[in-house]
């Protein structure tokens, strides 16, 4: 509303200034796609090769899905929203929790549940993977239909992107089960949990605990 306030303002008190203001918007018709163009291409080349990066590494996938279980759990047993986290192949951090017990716990009480079975603690919808499924269905949707149909503008982009958000969350949730993630922790011992300080050295709700993991022979019992 302001900026068409503005606009008319403009027009009417400098209508000189119409002929420039039109060239600019039409350059933004022509920029934004263009770059959108450019940010597919890349996110088609170098998301299936990080993708491929985590699915190549066990360690790296059952930590992950143990970061995703303590989050879980974390949030189901205490009032917590918005936490994150990432993972590595020795262990996880769990960033907006300073209760080092509170994240053992939910992470010792995580891994015995997936033990059990409860594969859908490896999903969570603000994993970074459900942002790169978007950016990945929306670079495919965008260059499909540029190149069956020829039509570049911004509302092949508008329409890339709607349909992204579209398909994105299931196609993240699939990627975080099959993928990125792995259930299958029974070789995992959580180790134990420190807090981490932030680089600056002070306290002010910037750290996170990392939990450290290792693996252990898993004998079958007969």
């Amino acid at each position: 509303m302001a900026f068409w306030l503005l606009f008319l303002l403009l027009i009417f008190f400098f209508p000189v200034l119409i002929g420039p203001f039109l060239l600019f918007f039409l350059f933004l018709l022509l920029l934004i796609p263009l770059k959108f163009t450019l940010t597919s291409l890349t996110s088609l080349f170098s998301v299936p090769g990080e993708l491929y990066r985590i699915a190549k590494k066990p360690a790296l996938r059952k930590n992950h899905a143990l970061e995703h279980a303590t989050i879980n759990v974390l949030e189901e047993l205490f009032p917590y929203e918005g936490l994150s986290g990432y993972a590595e192949e020795d262990g996880f951090y769990i960033l907006g929790v300073e209760d080092i017990s509170r994240v053992e716990k939910a992470a010792r009480e995580g891994l015995k549940r997936l033990s059990r079975g409860e594969k859908e603690l490896v999903i969570h919808d603000r994993c970074g993977t459900t942002i790169t499924a978007a950016n990945l269905a929306s670079a495919v949707i965008f260059l499909i239909i540029l190149f069956t149909t020829g039509f570049f503008s911004i509302w092949t982009m508008l329409l890339a992107m709607g349909l992204a958000n579209l398909v994105g969350p299931f196609l993240g949730r699939f990627l975080q089960t099959y993928v990125t993630t792995s259930h299958q922790v029974e070789s995992v011992e959580i180790v134990s949990a420190r807090y981490e300080m932030p680089r600056s050295g002070l306290l002010q709700g910037g750290g996170k605990v990392y939990v450290e993991t290792r693996e252990v022979p898993f004998i079958e019992s007969r």
